[in-house]
């Protein structure tokens, strides 16, 4: 037990989990009821249940993310990606005869999330085939995305009324929102091709060295296509939870800066940025860390022009912790100073 408790204190995971119960406990503080959670109609209702619905979506985007970090890439263009999605789906099911219809909704479905990984796919051709950075690659699609989210919906906010839609984003199954049961099976099957197949592995190793891979029989290009592609998928996903939330899309602000919160969720969960061993659980509870801040800037009566600077310090702070410097100087103020023997005088 002590071997497994000192093994997490020294793990990349520990201060954004310190962190997160940190943010707890403030808000508990400040609310005493904030940790409760009550039954409603069959549902469950408090801020917990709002944290885990609100993370759901980043979560979503935040996983992709990780599989193309851990590539040695980038993915800027996801937001743009939610924005096209949301707008695919209101759009097919507000020009449809019937709105309401689980058809429609599944069409729309489909057709928002096969645009999506047409996005990915085109995303990790322009990386792994024609060589492109992933930052400039990535980065057409983020300028472009937006134009062809409102090309779609006519540079308007498209509202939709269709209560199949909105179970995506707002409907409960087994007393959990349906977005939370969505992302989390999205999030155990990740874990599992990823730590219980060789794909983990393989996804490493061409982050770490991609030469070196390539030469061991490595397909390089194929699991860098295949992480841009299962990226913009996720996001396809999770713009779906976004615009079904409101029942509209909005080219203009759905998802907008998600690319940044998920880059931040990644790092904040203790994954190099330089690419190689990646971390699906410190991504987790970076996405925690980032959406339960946001609830406490809200509750601790933050003003709205302080918000991002408050966030900033939070996130710098927990960067910091997760330092290979600041580590080794925290770990060697709790090491014992070691007092060099005394060498005995000769003819005494």
């Amino acid at each position: 037990m002590k071997d497994a408790l000192t093994t997490f204190t020294r793990s990349r995971i520990f201060w954004p989990v310190v962190a997160l119960v940190a943010l707890l406990v403030a808000n508990t503080l400040k609310t005493s009821s904030f940790l409760s959670v009550r039954v409603q109609d069959g549902h469950l209702f408090g801020a917990l249940v709002d944290i885990a619905r609100n993370s759901s979506p980043l979560l979503l985007v935040a996983l992709g993310m990780t599989l193309v970090i851990a590539t040695r890439g980038i993915d800027l263009s996801v937001g743009a990606v939610v924005a096209i999605s949301g707008a695919v789906a209101c759009s097919f099911i507000a020009s449809s005869p019937d709105p309401a219809s689980p058809v429609t909704v599944l069409t729309a479905v489909g057709i928002a999330v096969g645009l999506s990984l047409v996005l990915g796919v085109w995303n990790g051709f322009l990386v792994s085939v024609v060589g492109i950075q992933p930052i400039i690659a990535t980065l057409v699609l983020m300028t472009a995305g937006r134009g062809i989210a409102m090309l779609i919906t006519g540079g308007q906010i498209t509202t939709v009324n269709s209560p199949p839609f909105k179970t995506i984003g707002s409907g409960f199954w087994l007393g959990l929102p349906v977005s939370v049961w969505i992302a989390g099976l999205v999030f155990v099957a990740v874990a599992v091709l990823t730590r219980r197949t060789a794909l983990g592995m393989l996804l490493e190793s061409v982050g770490i060295n991609p030469s070196a891979s390539r030469l061991a029989g490595v397909h390089a290009r194929t699991l860098i296509w295949t992480a841009y592609a299962l990226a913009a998928t996720f996001a396809g996903i999770a713009g779906l939870m976004i615009s079904s939330n409101v029942m509209a899309a909005d080219a203009n602000n759905a998802g907008l800066f998600i690319e940044l919160d998920a880059i931040l969720a990644v790092v904040i969960g203790g994954t190099s940025l330089a690419g190689g061993k990646f971390s699906l659980s410190g991504t987790l509870v970076g996405v925690l860390v980032i959406v339960t801040l946001t609830l406490t800037v809200t509750i601790l009566g933050v003003p709205p022009s302080v918000t991002p600077l408050f966030k900033a310090v939070v996130v710098i702070a927990v960067c910091l912790l997760q330092s290979p410097v600041v580590r080794a100087k925290l770990a060697a103020r709790r090491r014992p100073a070691v007092v060099a023997p005394v060498p005995a005088k000769v003819g005494a």
